[in-house]
């Protein structure tokens, strides 16, 4: 599915995006390491057991990412220009390796650009859950959305 322009958009709008995600040791291996975060909390099992965790957690920007992503294909797949800022980011519990993750989004708002007659700016609330229905993250983005092309 195509994602939406800017007019389809309507405040209160909701989707449970289908598309899940298990989170592998892989994925938080090389994303700590492309991204130069050498925590030990994410890469050192034996350091992790002696933590209030007591195993490896998640990057938490490897959950952003993945907690955007997974909402691409319901909402701003091909009709985004891009992101002009996320706020009010947090991570409630942390995500451990092997969770399965899925997204829920809600439209916050959304209003015409002042200097983009083509476009308008979307709000956006993420969240993501785990297996568990747990909250493991949440955040709100702004993303400049393309208007319906003219007929």
């Amino acid at each position: 599915m195509a994602g939406l322009y800017f007019e389809q958009f309507e405040p209160g709008q909701r989707f449970e995006h289908a598309v899940r995600r298990t989170v592998t040791e892989t994925d938080n291996l090389l994303f700590s390491a492309l991204t130069m975060n050498p925590a030990p909390i994410h890469l050192d099992a034996e350091y992790s057991r002696t933590t209030p965790f007591g195993e490896r957690i998640v990057n938490s920007l490897f959950t952003l990412g993945l907690l955007v992503g997974l909402s691409v294909y319901d909402t701003t797949f091909g009709t985004t220009i891009g992101n002009l800022g996320f706020e009010e980011v947090r991570f409630p519990k942390p995500v451990l390796i092997g969770d399965t993750l899925r997204a829920a989004t809600t439209v916050i708002s959304r209003r015409e650009s002042q200097s983009r007659p083509d476009s308008g700016i979307v709000v956006l609330e993420h969240r993501c859950f785990n297996q568990r229905n747990e909250e493991v993250a949440v955040c709100r983005r702004a993303a400049l959305m393309l208007k319906k092309p003219a007929a």
